[in-house]
């Protein structure tokens, strides 16, 4: 049944929206398509198309009499966000010919059409490469617009302390209950799983020594790392690509706003601080529950701090919080970029989260094994 547009004069612009069959919405178009008629009927019309579901978008514009270009840009926005929104294919019938050219479909369109169609194994491992060439270009130059950017932490305008606050609070403090579960847990299974092995040389106390430095430099900052990947980078992808599909961050460029500014660098910053000091907490709490396990087997305090006094020094906790510092830097950036690159789509902001949380692992164990190597030369 025919869906009538708002009642009108016969000379003013009128719309009728007509289902066929279960996929298919035909759009007629009669009069005036100029910015008043758009002003007045793009909101009641949408409106109205978002209560259907379709994948084909027949538009009939044969009967407008005068056009403009906000008649233009309102068929083109209507084709963009059905394309966009229901995946659906837009046909446009009747459209003078000096604006088709302005309708065409973008490049970037015709090549993902083109990329849909199967190419063979060259074809594939060809636009693989590209697209991995584009993705390193992309991300060096958010590695240079972010380097940029750092000057507006030091800028009072620019910086926003309430904005900083809040992630530190929802990165950090609301991180702390998984986090000491983690660690304790983690601190319980590398005693109880080294102490039968140290029992069959008598060397037990040694729990203490193996405790302390596995926590310090190792699995305190990759544990609380991969945690943060999880909860933080998903969670800043996740923001930025919301913003991204609802066309906020376009409004803020257009508003002369860079979204580096605005938004990643309070983000990258909590990220560098929070992660050190999350660290720290999941040391504490790890060796803790590895000294609970030792005084279990009958060792004294006293003995169990000695050991570890001896065999942790300044220099190890140096060399873990650093780690955590540089986890902290990759996993916020690598968030951040992938919620700027998040494409259309209704799975486009799952997907980046997603994204988020692999390339922050994977970037966390990266750089622990260089970190591995260089302190391995540097005999530290």
């Amino acid at each position: 049944m025919a869906q009538k547009g708002l009642s009108n004069p016969p000379d003013l612009f009128r719309f009728e929206i007509v289902p066929e069959g279960s996929d298919t919405v035909r759009l007629r178009l009669t009069g005036p398509l100029d910015a008043e008629s758009v002003s007045r009927f793009w909101r009641p019309m949408e409106r109205r198309l978002g209560k259907l579901r379709f994948q084909r978008l027949q538009i009939e514009a044969g009967e407008v009499n005068r056009w403009d270009s906000a008649g233009v840009a309102f068929l083109h926005q209507l084709r963009r966000e059905a394309e966009g929104r229901f995946r659906a294919e837009v046909h446009i019938d009747g459209l003078p010919p000096e604006w088709e050219r302005s309708l065409k479909p973008p490049a970037s369109t015709a090549r993902e059409k083109s990329a849909a169609e199967p190419a063979g194994l060259i074809g594939t491992i060809g636009q693989t490469a590209i697209e991995e060439a584009t993705l390193l270009v992309d991300a060096l130059a958010f590695l240079g617009r972010l380097t940029q950017g750092l000057g507006a932490a030091f800028h009072p305008r620019l910086f926003r302390p309430r904005e900083f606050l809040r992630i530190f609070e929802s990165a950090g403090v609301d991180a702390l209950p998984i986090v000491s579960l983690i660690s304790f847990l983690i601190g319980l299974v590398i005693a109880f799983e080294s102490a039968r092995p140290l029992a069959t040389f008598g060397a037990q106390i040694f729990i203490a020594n193996m405790i302390g430095l596995l926590m310090v430099r190792e699995m305190g900052p990759i544990m609380t790392a991969i945690l943060l990947a999880g909860r933080s980078g998903s969670a800043f992808a996740a923001e930025l690509g919301t913003m991204k599909v609802n066309e906020e961050l376009d409004a803020l460029e257009t508003m002369g706003i860079d979204p580096i500014r605005f938004l990643v660098i309070q983000r990258v910053i909590a990220g560098v601080i929070v992660t050190p000091l999350l660290t720290i907490y999941s040391i504490f709490v790890g060796i803790l529950g590895g000294v609970l396990v030792m005084i279990g087997l009958g060792y004294p305090l006293e003995a169990i701090y000695h050991q570890m006094d001896a065999a942790v020094h300044i220099h190890d906790i140096f060399v873990g919080v650093s780690k955590a510092a540089v986890f902290g830097l990759l996993i916020s950036a690598s968030g951040c970029f992938l919620g700027l690159r998040t494409r259309q789509g209704p799975a486009a902001v799952g997907a980046s989260a997603t994204g988020a949380v692999v390339t922050g692992i994977l970037l966390i164990i990266v750089a622990d094994s260089v970190f591995s190597v260089l302190l391995y030369l540097l005999n530290l």
